[in-house]
């Protein structure tokens, strides 16, 4: 039954690389992310619950979100606007509080290890998709090149996510066919410098 409260099989963990976005329109908007200074590598896009065959569940209730919640994930997820986003389309269809979600949320960000050499990217880097994937797994030893897609934009020039899959747990699983449909298949991507 789609769109039920707590009825998925698995979590996306969806970080986004930050200076891409902050050289699009909607980041160029986005002060609290992409003022000069910021120095955001990859954060928080979201958690969201996912169906194993097709699609996810969305929008499951309008229980509102707890406004205490923006405090505490503002530094993994630099947006207000995003934050309450991610709770009313994805939050709100796992079957949890918003503070629970939040604190799930970010368990599952600081479960994953952040190769150093993305971590302060001085300049740009031009890299392949298959590199980003296999220095991720190296980075986090339990889970494997299988359970991180990257993605990219830009007709695939400009990596935009690394997206982890992950069960209800937060332990690492192999995505599944549609996620790994969204794998970049560019043969490198640019990494724009974290500023």
């Amino acid at each position: 039954m789609a769109n039920v409260t707590g009825n998925f099989d698995f979590y996306l963990l969806s970080l986004s690389w930050s200076p891409g976005f902050c050289a699009t329109p909607a980041g160029q908007n986005d002060p609290g992310q992409c003022a000069p200074g910021r120095k955001f590598s990859f954060v928080l896009h979201g958690l969201w619950p996912q169906y194993e065959q097709s699609g996810w569940p969305e929008d499951c209730s309008t229980e509102p979100m707890d406004r205490a919640e923006l405090s505490k994930m503002i530094a993994i997820m630099p947006s207000e606007h995003l934050i309450q986003h991610e709770w009313s389309k994805h939050g709100t269809c796992s079957g949890l509080s918003s503070k629970e979600y939040f604190e799930e949320a970010g368990e599952a960000f600081h479960s994953i290890n952040i190769p150093p050499q993305y971590r302060e990217l001085a300049s740009t880097l031009t890299v392949s998709p298959g590199e980003i994937r296999g220095q991720f797994a190296a980075a986090n030893p339990k889970i494997g090149a299988d359970e991180f897609v990257v993605e990219c934009s830009g007709n695939g020039r400009y990596l935009s996510e690394v997206h982890a899959c992950l069960n209800k747990d937060l332990q690492g699983r192999a995505c599944n066919r549609e996620e790994q449909r969204h794998q970049c298949r560019s043969d490198s991507v640019v990494m724009r410098p974290v500023r």
